[in-house]
């Protein structure tokens, strides 16, 4: 089942795609059931209600009644939920070889994977408020000359847990969805060699994009490998397959909780799959660029970029 949030005549929905055309607004079709429920009004009701809200969708969508369907034409889409706590990993070793390569003729400083990497999933915690969704125009920040995508896969966290095993891990997920972590890569360079952030390299609204679903965890074997492509005005840039993580999803939640309580609601970024950023191979953004990220079974994200200045 594909879950987003939209906008229909002003008001937040949520809903279920039936197909790529229709959506079924889960809270209108649940008041023509007679469900006394409340599940449906936000994402994070449906996340934190768990394994009985999701098949209380299931039921409402074989129901499917007409008058609570809407067209994806005629609908905003939002980011699926704002997370209560974002992010970011870095596990696909072809995009950290490719981008410390690119680095190194931009800034003339030597990079090497520390041994560290191998060892543990490595990750920052970004703006959770800057999120956008699927269509919003993405403001070019007014410091930076080289702006950037990210092709990634993300996990929303659908259970709490803390020092969670491995082979607990994937009871933990919710779903996944596609996360275009914008970069401006000039900014981020310079703050690399400070040792610490990304700061202002990733942190500027309208920034970080997710969307446009949610793909239940039960759609998706875990490890997921999930083909992931990216294009710019249509073009192929890259991308690859989300079984060449590192670190697959039941590593990273492992990693993160150890002694530190996870949240239902938190997003968590693959980081970028190798060739899923120009970075790495030698191309940019341009204002008025239109990107699509496309991961499969999720659908695809495409946003556009636009310069204010």
């Amino acid at each position: 089942m594909r879950l987003a949030t939209v906008l229909f005549e002003g008001t937040t929905r949520v809903v279920a795609a039936l197909d790529d055309e229709t959506l079924l607004d889960l809270d209108c079709a649940a008041e023509y059931a007679r469900y006394e429920t409340r599940t449906f009004t936000n994402m994070q009701a449906v996340i934190e209600e768990g394994d009985y809200g999701l098949e209380q969708a299931h039921h409402l969508l074989r129901r499917s009644n007409r008058r609570a369907i809407l067209k994806v034409a005629d609908v905003t889409f939002m980011p699926p939920l704002m997370p209560v706590q974002y992010r970011d990993c870095l596990v696909f070793k072809d995009h950290l070889t490719n981008s410390f390569a690119a680095a190194e003729k931009m800034t003339g400083r030597s990079f090497v994977i520390p041994p560290v990497w191998y060892r543990q999933p490595i990750y920052y915690k970004g703006n959770r408020m800057s999120f956008v969704g699927h269509g919003a125009d993405v403001i070019w920040p007014g410091y930076a000359d080289f702006l950037d995508i990210e092709l990634e896969l993300a996990i929303v966290v659908g259970k709490q847990g803390k020092d969670i095993t491995p082979a607990d891990a994937p009871a933990h997920i919710f779903g996944y969805t596609i996360l275009n972590d914008i970069s401006a890569r000039d900014a981020q360079m310079d703050e690399m060699a400070g040792q610490l952030g990304p700061a202002k390299g990733k942190d500027f609204d309208t920034g970080n994009i997710l969307g446009p679903f949610i793909l239940t965890a039960d759609e998706v074997p875990h490890p997921a490998a999930l083909d992931m492509q990216a294009r710019i005005n249509g073009i192929r840039w890259g991308g690859g397959n989300s079984r060449d993580m590192h670190h697959d999803f039941g590593a990273i939640l492992a990693h993160i909780s150890a002694s530190e309580t996870i949240y239902p609601g938190e997003v968590i970024g693959s980081g970028t799959v190798g060739t899923g950023s120009g970075l790495e191979t030698g191309k940019r953004l341009e204002p008025g660029d239109r990107f699509e990220l496309e991961i499969e079974g999720i659908g695809i994200l495409s946003n556009r970029i636009i310069k204010n200045h």
